[in-house]
């Protein structure tokens, strides 16, 4: 378990987004990445930290696969770069074969858990009940969930997108959620992996209708704190305009993050 309890997500430090909120850039492996990954891609981002002439104004994430949290957690140690991880189960311990409870990893040095990505939902039948408990599993480990929320092209399509990510957001979010234990990734399903991107306008509608929510159940002053993250083909080229919306507070990046150079430059973008 770590000492230093939920992440730190920089309060008071001045930034580029709205109501003191820093913004986070996280990389989603997902599942690639080998041996290689250690030394070209965390130590290269270790080294681009490094370089920095100042304390950096966002906070960098990685999400890799599970049997290289140990390595890449070595690789980034003392660089500012956050260990993450991509699931976690419900349970602290138990017979569930193939499974990682939260507790070990945060032994192993994760600050981050990402729940509910469209992946597990769609791959692994997961419900918004049993992403609200790998949540709370998560938290109740010292360590701050990425739940993730977002509707299929057919639901935008059909004009439900509004109310498919509030209904996620409404049953997949923990009720003793925190601006420190929760951040919130909104990812349009029809625009992970695919090159489609939201606009920033349609994002932002998003994001601000995710806000609004968070603000009726958590508060005013809580809701503006929490982090909202898009995800879906963000990179370096859009991540300018995407970050310049005043609800979007970072991204959650998949297939760019595996590129150190294009993962630096979206989050000085962020910067």
């Amino acid at each position: 378990m770590l000492e230093e309890g939920p992440v730190d997500f920089g309060e008071g430090v001045e930034h580029n987004m709205t109501d003191g909120r820093r913004p986070l850039i996280a990389g989603n492996w997902k599942m690639n990445g080998g041996l290689d990954a250690v030394d070209d891609l965390a130590g290269a981002l270790a080294g681009h930290m490094a370089s920095l002439a100042a304390a950096p104004v966002f906070d960098m994430a990685v999400c890799p696969p599970f049997p290289l949290l140990p390595m890449i957690g070595a690789a980034i140690e003392e660089s500012g770069v956050l260990l993450g991880a991509q699931d976690c189960h419900a349970a602290a311990k138990g017979a569930h074969t193939g499974d990682t409870s939260a507790g070990l990893l945060a032994e192993l040095g994760c600050r981050l858990v990402i729940v509910g990505h469209s992946e597990r939902r769609t791959d692994h039948d997961e419900t918004d009940d049993l992403v609200r408990v790998k949540a709370e599993a998560a938290q109740a480990a010292g360590m701050a969930a990425i739940v993730c929320v977002g509707e299929t092209e057919a639901e935008r399509d059909a004009g439900r997108a509004l109310e498919v990510v509030i209904g996620q957001v409404a049953n997949s979010i923990p009720a003793a959620s925190t601006a420190e234990t929760l951040v919130v990734a909104y990812e349009p399903v029809w625009a992970i992996g695919t090159g489609k991107t939201a606009t920033p306008d349609d994002a932002q509608e998003v994001h601000g209708a995710i806000r609004t929510a968070l603000a009726e159940r958590f508060g005013g002053n809580a809701a503006a704190a929490m982090r909202i993250l898009y995800g879906g083909s963000m990179k370096p080229g859009n991540a300018a305009e995407l970050l310049a919306k005043p609800d979007i507070d970072g991204g959650l990046i998949g297939g760019a993050s595996l590129q150190a150079d294009d993962f630096w430059a979206i989050a000085q973008a962020a910067g």
